[in-house]
């Protein structure tokens, strides 16, 4: 069983995903606005938040940027506005997934178990080193860290998941659909641009170290570095 916080201001979208997520065999806590999310959260601990955008109070983006300044708890954000401004902010703040409405409640308990799953075995099962270091580039494993020349990188869950990954398979070409299966954990069809939106954030958390990660024209990315 699995605690999910559902906050929607429409009764009838919080019903729904109520429904669906007790059929599954998860316990639901309701709010109906960002600000009764926030405080609920400062009491309990959720495996994942499904949030909705826009709602009085407090908008769904200002509430998970006040959850995560405490808590680490995945979020799933809800959105009737689907256009690719609103979902690139959503990830920059550190969401795990974007669904637009109207949506399928079977297809959004697919999305929230598997986000719950992977938050769950985040890391392999063995690791031979705890640092992985690419010239100034230290990526911590244990500790979900990554340092740029000493200095800590501040990275989302999602681009500390999608370095590790890059540099896991080093000199490796990986396909986007791949990324998107491995790192994603779900068959995100026709939306490539996820991929290359979390790129570029990572290229840009890791700064002069961001040629590391190279482009595959036609193909995907990889991460590039030569032992000296």
């Amino acid at each position: 069983m699995h605690k999910i916080l559902v906050v929607d201001d429409e009764t009838r979208i919080r019903d729904v995903i109520k429904e669906y997520a007790e059929f599954e065999g998860n316990l639901v806590t309701e709010a109906c606005d960002g600000m009764e999310a926030v405080n609920i959260c400062k009491t309990q601990d959720f495996d994942v938040i499904v949030m909705d955008v826009m709602m009085p109070k407090l908008d769904g983006f200002s509430a998970c940027k006040e959850i995560k300044k405490f808590k680490d708890i995945p979020v799933l954000m809800l959105s009737a506005r689907g256009e690719e401004y609103d979902k690139l902010f959503g990830f920059e703040i550190g969401i795990d997934d974007y669904v637009v409405k109207p949506f399928s409640p079977k297809e959004l308990m697919a999305r929230i178990n598997v986000i719950i799953s992977r938050n769950l075995s985040k890391e392999p099962a063995a690791v031979n080193n705890s640092t992985l270091k690419f010239a100034g580039l230290e990526v911590d494993i244990a500790g979900r860290n990554v340092y740029v020349d000493g200095e800590k990188a501040e990275l989302t869950p999602k681009e500390y998941e999608l370095l590790f990954y890059l540099v896991k398979n080093k000199n490796l070409a990986l396909s986007r659909n791949k990324l998107l299966s491995d790192v994603w954990g779900y068959d995100f069809t026709g939306d490539d641009r996820t991929v290359d939106t979390h790129i570029k954030m990572l290229r840009n958390s890791i700064g002069k170290y961001r040629d590391f990660i190279v482009t595959l024209r036609g193909v995907g990315y990889k991460f590039q570095f030569a032992e000296s």
